[in-house]
């Protein structure tokens, strides 16, 4: 072809970036190959192609284009980070560990780099690397307090650990700002409580979750008026014309956050034909996108934008989960709220809901750090239990709506007899049961996106069951919050 003046280089970038911005892909596209041709060492190119292929669901374009883009500009610290991300999101590791790594070698402060691939690294399973990691990142920089808290999240502290004394060191200082405070109240909670002093550990994390409240305020009628018009949306769902089937195949599994949704992911996940999506967060954001958002959703009567959610949604899920396994799960813990849009636009789909005491997932969302806007009931006791309650109205109402189509799995029977449990969950899969199913811990594929990063990697235990009960006292807002309604 001819060779592109600078004038007309110039206007395709410009048409390309004017595309992308309203959502023009394929024209953004046909301008950027056109761009490739004329000056294939511009790094610029292939960087934007990987973004419409992202955008599109296309996993191997994508990737190919990030890589020819990094090959081409190796030093580029916004490239590099981007690459990081990006390679992690689609579950390249090696290539997202290498992105960290010329991160980490490039001048200046690399603080930030070294700690994204150590947390990166417990969430691979690797944590005697990570730790190896943070303790030097600590030592250099001991009051950095979110060091402490990601740390933690992978790592149990034993008795005599020196850095236990420079947390509390730490915590005793008066010019401590806000936001730190919160971060290294939940890992000085953590680890007092672990260590042997659960009340002052508790103290610390009540002063974290006030200061966290604080900076994200929460309005419970808001979120009950955005939650009661999702659901009202999906009275009327339309029959569809077809029965189109779409591959991969969805087990959604969702229940509140620290009700044990990870290790039913985990156990559903060393079956052969199924790989684990983990926390998605696809279906209700494109949920809300094509209906509507929150309180913006009308009902939804349109068989053609049910059709067109259900394809979108499987070819974002193809492109997010490694692999070419029949079955996935999904672990979006709001998933719950559209489970009837769900059902209709993917018939093959299959539900899982994770039920567990609720004074033990109260306790457990109370301790643990949440990023701050998200979850934002989760930072007062009474708004937990209100929160719990409006789940369990949920699932009541789709077990009504939807008869045998959520099957139910209480947290505390599967740690207690795992095996019958499994077999059913299995089964409530469409599955046929594999033995594998029941040695979940030794499947060391993938990275594990959840809070849970370091119990995901061990077999079944029991010993977070009715871990509340040590802390009864602290947990009385709750308990009077719940009032006279049976726990079970």
């Amino acid at each position: 072809m001819l060779p592109l003046s600078a004038d007309t280089k110039a206007r395709l970038m410009k048409q390309a970036a004017s595309d992308m911005a309203q959502g023009r892909l394929a024209k953004a596209r046909g301008a950027l190959q056109q761009l490739a041709l004329a000056d294939p060492k511009r790094a610029d190119i292939p960087y934007q192609l990987s973004r419409i292929a992202f955008e599109e669901g296309d996993r191997e374009t994508c990737l190919a284009q990030l890589r020819k883009a990094v090959k081409l500009a190796p030093g580029n610290p916004q490239l590099t980070r981007h690459a990081a991300e990006r390679f992690r999101h689609l579950g390249a590791s090696n290539e997202a560990l290498a992105a960290y790594d010329r991160l980490i070698a490039a001048p200046g402060n690399t603080l930030g780099a070294q700690a994204d691939k150590a947390h990166y690294l417990q969430h691979l399973g690797r944590f005697d690397e990570a730790e190896k990691i943070f303790r030097k990142l600590l030592k250099q920089h001991p009051n950095e307090a979110q060091l402490y808290r990601i740390f933690l999240g992978g790592k149990k502290l034993a008795k005599g650990d020196p850095l236990l004394p420079a947390m509390e060191k730490l915590w005793a200082r008066k010019d401590l700002p806000e936001p730190a405070r919160i971060q290294l109240g939940y890992a000085l909670g953590k680890a007092l409580d672990e260590t042997g002093a659960p009340e002052k550990g508790f103290a610390c994390v009540d002063r974290a979750n006030a200061l966290q409240r604080k900076a994200a305020p929460f309005d419970n009628a808001a979120q009950d008026r955005e939650f009661a018009t999702v659901r009202a949306a999906q009275d009327t769902l339309p029959t569809l014309p077809s029965s189109e089937v779409l591959s991969p195949r969805p087990v959604f599994v969702t229940g509140m956050p620290r009700s044990g949704t990870t290790l039913v992911e985990r156990i559903l996940a060393a079956h052969s034909e199924v790989s684990a999506g983990n926390e998605l967060g696809l279906a209700l954001k494109l949920a809300y996108g094509i209906f509507g958002a929150g309180e913006q959703m009308r009902p939804i009567t349109d068989a053609a934008r049910i059709e067109a959610f259900a394809r979108r949604y499987t070819t974002l899920a193809r492109r997010d989960v490694p692999g070419d396994s029949p079955v996935i799960t999904d672990k979006s813990i709001l998933s719950y709220l559209i489970i009837g849009l769900l059902h209709r636009a993917l018939p093959q789909a299959r539900f899982v809901v994770v039920q567990r005491d609720p004074r033990d997932i109260a306790l457990s969302i109370y301790k643990n750090y949440f990023n701050t806007g998200s979850h934002r009931y989760g930072n007062d006791l009474a708004d937990i239990a209100h929160a719990i309650k409006r789940f369990r109205g949920f699932v009541a109402h789709w077990k009504q709506a939807l008869p045998g189509v959520v099957h139910e799995i209480r947290y505390e029977a599967l740690v207690a007899d795992p095996e019958p449990q499994s077999r059913a969950l299995i089964a409530a899969a469409g599955l046929d049961w594999q033995d594998a199913c029941l040695d979940f811990h030794k499947n060391k594929s993938g990275a594990v996106k959840t809070l849970s990063v370091s119990q995901a990697r061990q077999p079944i235990y029991t010993g977070s069951a009715q871990a509340w009960r040590k802390h009864e006292r602290e947990l009385q807002p709750f308990i009077e919050a719940w009032g006279d309604e049976p726990w079970d």
